[in-house]
């Protein structure tokens, strides 16, 4: 029996499980609710779980707006080891002793409040000619990038363990947490990349009012429809 969609108009706060890429997420949330017409607004990679708003019918007409937001993130960073992707999907490449302190880790965290630049990775979305520079990296080929301005409008170490980092960071869209992660590691003299990543909240909607695939799943379809926010 063929399936049939219906207009629906409307922003759902969704929050990504591990392992499925944003896309895949999309079209399941899509098909729970029979929409007709829907977009998502910021990908998260597949390592990456949390907020990911899915927009229906209208709302997808402003979801630009979304994706040029502040976004707030919970970071875990491994520090010592280095890796091909600058996170947990990559080959180590370079393992090194962890010789720093919370003295340390602070005066680092430090540097990168504000307006800081960034190189975006080879193993991302952004495009160059129209393809996504993953596709090259996967051929063996390296394109030059330009570094970019991005701002980390806040940046809050929860934890420091040995070789582990739990920080948050509030930031600007563009905004890669896998190099920031990298990049604290280079100032810190022993290398780190990203092992866990949790979206919390995009402008001013929050993962606390999200809901998961299995919630959505167990639902009726009036409990799933009520929990679609109106255009306004």
């Amino acid at each position: 029996m063929a399936r049939t969609y219906r207009p629906l108009d409307g922003v759902l706060l969704f929050d990504k499980p591990l392992e499925l890429s944003s896309n895949i997420a999309l079209q399941k949330v899509r098909r729970l609710f029979q929409a007709e017409k829907a977009g998502h607004t910021g990908t998260l990679d597949p390592l990456a779980t949390g907020l990911l708003p899915i927009c229906f019918g209208e709302a997808t007409k402003f979801s630009v707006a979304l994706l040029d937001a502040d976004k707030t993130y919970r970071a875990l960073v491994r520090l010592g080891q280095t890796t091909t992707t600058a996170d947990a999907e990559g080959e180590v490449i370079a393992e090194h002793p962890v010789e720093c302190n919370l003295a340390d880790v602070e005066a680092v965290l430090e540097k990168f409040r504000g307006e800081i630049q960034q190189l975006p990775p080879m193993h991302s979305a952004l495009k160059h000619q129209g393809k996504p520079l993953y596709s090259y990296i996967r051929k063996g080929e390296t394109i030059e990038r330009e570094l970019r301005n991005v701002i980390i409008h806040e940046l809050q170490l929860h934890r420091f363990e040995v070789n582990e980092l739990d920080i948050s960071v509030r930031c600007s869209k563009g905004t890669y947490i896998r190099t920031l992660a990298e990049d604290i590691g280079v100032a810190l003299g022993c290398g780190a990349h990203l092992i866990g990543l949790r979206r919390t909240a995009i402008a001013h909607f929050y993962l606390d009012n999200g809901y998961t695939l299995q919630q959505l799943t167990d639902m009726s379809d009036e409990q799933r429809e009520s929990l679609v926010l109106s255009l306004e």
